[in-house]
């Protein structure tokens, strides 16, 4: 039997990004708040520090910042016709956990969201037509535009110290900056980090085919600064250990470099790690969250009452919950009907090698995990779909985040894959090949969905998360005809080979692609399709606030940490100056 706590104004589901800023936000308004973590507690000193932390075999390999799936896994399939298996062993995803969550081991790449994101449904029908979009893709409205976003864009950034160059101010475009981002209040708070050396022969190959190259937004610094809490970050090293890995120097943007040691030292504030939340506790008729219960490392298991519950858990995580919580409507792929798990979406990803002769050295093991160049031309709705019969759009850059020993091994077409013909190619192409990201969008289908699975269960006896997924043909179309562009920006930068390809299908869980797992709480007007309103609030259980990339009704060209965190203060000023005066919906469906 569960042990009853004494009652708190809130409790926090996760203590990563959203967890660690809601909290700060909420003690700030005088609340008493306890934050529940089911990792371990970990911080710069003494847990980042080298050299344990350049462990590859440990972090990359091993998957040591990550969720341990032999207690808590996911289940996977393409199509609802078959059965699935549970993910033993995280390669195409990797869900972090511990105190910070997968903030401590991102890779800093900070881009905003453009409007024709926020608002793709309304855009596309206008300048393409209602039937342009493939039938069975859901998008949808986010419910806000970039315009409302902005103020929290700004706040995010500044406590990240984002290092950029703004490419449009007040309206007013700038030079070398991206010239298709919607208008911002004020330039980063940070200049760009130096543009390595294969960054520059992309950006001089791109812009002399017409494109528009800039230094990609980074939370690695370019130079010390001291955040608006006070906090001080330092230069990176572009030592090479960044994704996947926590930075020993400070100088990698996270919850215990931005924000973390300031809400610890808040009398108002509890943090209980290692405390795994079984589910959310309800009012009798279920309109009202009343707690949280949830079991210690000990095996204890206690019930948390709060006031306000915040659930702010890894996307997949904050779905599960709901659905083990028995809050909302889950979705069912035969009638459409129902929200929770609708809309789960990933991104498409491919990338194109680039090989030259000796005479250019690349030097891939000095990078960090978000210097680069890249250009937008292909991004969104940045360019006419008409001709192509796909939305949606990829950003292209050479963005290398590292050259590790044991996972960097470029090798043209035709190599053996092992034996001496395999490690002479590896040596003679290690310092000189540069690899172009293609990082694309991916649109919601009414195939893609999360529900609960009926046979596997985790440690503690809960239904695992079940994940039914493949990339739909628009995307699979989407990707091939920008990694296309990508492969002439390859060959106009001298290079001797060029080998690309876009994005097959099936999509395969055995395979790293990145970690931008959204959907399946999605935001938006219309409460027949979305599980939180334009604040994050639950339509069903108005005490209780959903955030994280979950709300994305679809997933945008660009990496999703700089909307989460942009979505997390808009909820915080939503709770704070409206929903604590005058609790209940905050909007009427």
């Amino acid at each position: 039997m569960a042990t009853k706590l004494a009652e708190v104004d809130a409790v926090l589901v996760g203590v990563g990004l959203v967890g660690t800023m809601l909290g700060r936000e909420l003690t700030r308004a005088g609340l008493k708040v306890v934050g529940l973590e089911r990792g371990r507690p970990q911080f710069t000193v003494p847990d980042f520090q080298g050299p344990q932390m350049h462990d590859e075999l440990r972090y990359s390999v091993r998957k040591g910042l990550m969720q341990d799936n032999t207690k808590e896994a996911v289940t996977f399939r393409n199509r609802a016709d078959q059965v699935a298996l549970p993910i033993r062993r995280w390669e195409s995803f990797l869900p972090g956990t511990g105190l910070g969550g997968a903030a401590v081991h991102w890779n800093g790449q900070t881009y905003r969201f453009q409007d024709s994101d926020f608002r793709m449904r309304s855009l596309t029908t206008e300048r393409y037509g209602a039937r342009f979009a493939d039938p069975g893709l859901t998008i949808q409205d986010w419910g806000v535009t970039a315009a409302d976003m902005e103020p929290h864009y700004d706040r995010f950034e500044y406590l990240l110290g984002v290092s950029g160059l703004a490419g449009n101010i007040g309206g007013k475009k700038i030079a070398g900056g991206n010239p298709f981002e919607d208008a911002r209040r004020r330039g980063y708070p940070t200049p760009p980090m130096k543009e390595p050396y294969g960054s520059a022969l992309f950006r001089k190959a791109a812009a002399q085919q017409g494109y528009h190259p800039f230094p990609q937004p980074s939370s690695n610094l370019s130079q010390p600064y001291t955040n608006p809490e006070g906090m001080q970050l330092s230069t990176c090293m572009f030592c090479g250990y960044c994704e996947r890995y926590a930075c020993e120097h400070y100088a990698k943007s996270s919850p215990q470099t931005i924000l973390l040691p300031v809400l610890l030292k808040d009398p108002h504030f509890t943090l209980r790690t290692q405390a795994q939340v079984l589910r959310i506790n309800l009012s009798k008729d279920k309109r009202q969250a009343t707690g949280v219960t949830y079991v210690d490392a000990a095996g204890r298991e206690f019930e948390q009452p709060a006031k306000l519950v915040v659930l702010g858990s890894f996307a997949l995580n904050n779905v599960r919950m709901l659905l083990l919580s028995g809050i909302g409507t889950p979705y069912d792929p035969r009638s459409g009907q129902g929200t929770v798990g609708r809309n789960y979406a990933y991104q498409t990803m491919s990338s194109v090698q680039v090989f030259f002769d000796e005479k250019t050295n690349i030097n891939p093991f000095m990078r960090s995990g978000a210097c680069g160049t890249v250009i937008a031309d292909f991004v969104g709705d940045n360019f006419d779909h008409g001709p192509h019969k796909f939305i949606g759009g990829a950003y292209v850059g050479e963005v290398m985040t590292n050259g590790r020993p044991i996972e960097f091994h470029p090798t043209p077409p035709g190599t053996p894959s092992w034996g001496g013909k395999w490690k002479s190619a590896v040596v003679r192409h290690y310092n000189h090949t540069s690899v172009l990201n293609v990082h694309g969008s991916s649109m919601a289908h009414r195939a893609n969905y999360l529900d609960l699975d009926p046979t596997y269960k985790d440690a503690w006896g809960l239904p695992l998360l079940r994940m039914t997924f493949d990339f739909p043909a628009n995307d699979l179309r989407m990707s091939a005809y920008v990694t296309g562009k990508a492969v002439e920006i390859g060959r106009a930068m001298g290079a001797r080979q060029v080998n690309g390809a876009g994005r097959k299908g099936p999509y395969t869980v055995t395979q790293y692609q990145t970690t931008h797992n959204t959907g399946g709480t999605v935001m938006g007007a219309d409460r027949s399709t979305s599980v939180v309103n334009c604040y994050l609030q639950s339509w069903d259980v108005s005490n209780l606030f959903v955030i994280g990339a979950s709300n994305f009704p679809q997933n945008a060209s660009y990496n999703p940490t700089d909307t989460v965190g942009a979505l997390a203060y808009m909820a915080a000023e939503a709770i704070v100056q409206r929903y604590l005066k005058s609790p209940g919906p905050m909007v009427q469906a």
